[in-house]
């Protein structure tokens, strides 16, 4: 068997910087620590913090007045960080700096006087914290028959921006199913789909035509893996997405001489090394490591841990 290992793949500067916030606001404060919504989306990174006594919670009801809390990799509502404010919680920001770009859009466009159509996964962390930027102004669309129903006057004037993990090429049917309905329409002066998530669906689509087999590990909530796997999946073969070695199943190889591996931005590198030695010892296999995509980009920790670590 032959594996070819998907580079980029896992995590991304945004994951890197939440993940590497948490472990020094553990350093700095201890536990109790509290983190509002998974730090990210990924099974593995929450249960061994878990385990470290960090509480994941989903409504600050649950986070004792005074307490350290964090806001996670995928931003969260103006209101979430009044309440805080409010709750006399140390709150840290470990929102991606790419999340937060698409917040001040909105905004920007709201304070324009603009109707913001948001592309997006109802119900996604990011996009109930984006959509709280300016929920009057707001509409969200997960799809082209989304945006036949919308009840705009065709000169409307409508701006939209788009969840950072979303498939580039769906995300691009949607833009152009909005250029279609409203020609006039503005959108970001730079693409709100994040480099990473980007670089990771590149990878795919470039290596998928060699595989019989498509492995994706990341978690089933994480959306930028799903997109991952539908890639794999849209290209004819079968993928499965799955958090760790012990869910793989000898059925899926019989016949397989072609695996190729990624992984999402979310999900740590240990999980696919586990993988890889599993199929070496197991298959025989040879890895073949492919590069489609150098990435250098790293984000500082939050302002609120800098202060701190230089006082």
């Amino acid at each position: 068997m032959r594996v070819i290992l998907a580079n980029p793949r896992g995590f991304c500067a945004g994951v890197n910087m939440a993940i590497e916030t948490l472990e020094r606001a553990l350093e700095l404060f201890g536990t109790p620590l509290y983190v509002y919504h998974e730090i990210v989306h990924n099974r593995p990174v929450v249960e061994r913090f878990t385990r470290r006594g960090v509480v994941f919670v989903d409504d600050l009801s649950q986070v004792p007045d005074g307490s350290y809390l964090l806001f996670s990799a995928h931003g969260v509502s103006p209101a979430i960080r009044e309440e805080a404010q409010r709750r006399n919680l140390f709150a840290i920001d470990a929102t991606c700096p790419l999340v937060t770009k698409v917040h001040l859009e909105a905004v920007r466009f709201a304070a324009e006087g603009y109707t913001i159509i948001l592309i997006g996964h109802e119900g996604h962390d990011e996009v109930v914290g984006t959509m709280g930027e300016a929920p009057e102004a707001i509409r969200l669309v997960e799809s082209v028959e989304d945006v036949e129903k919308l009840d705009l006057p065709p000169d409307a004037k409508v701006a939209y921006l788009t969840q950072t993990t979303l498939s580039v090429d769906d995300a691009n049917v949607i833009i152009e199913a909005l250029r279609k309905r409203f020609p006039q329409i503005v959108g970001p002066s730079k693409d709100d789909i994040c480099y990473a998530t980007q670089n990771r669906q590149e990878a795919v689509k470039e290596l998928v035509p060699e595989a019989d087999l498509v492995l994706v590990f990341g978690s089933k909530n994480s959306s930028n893996s799903q997109r991952l796997q539908e890639i794999a999946r849209d290209h004819g073969k079968p993928a499965y997405l799955i958090d760790g070695v012990r869910e793989l199943q000898d059925a899926w190889f019989e016949g397989v001489k072609t695996v190729l591996v990624t992984a999402g931005a979310s999900a740590p590198e240990e999980v696919v090394e586990e993988a890889i030695r599993h199929l070496q010892k197991r298959y025989g296999a040879e890895v073949e490591e492919r590069v489609i995509r150098e990435e250098h980009v790293r984000f500082p920790l939050p302002r609120e841990l800098r202060l701190l670590t230089h006082a």
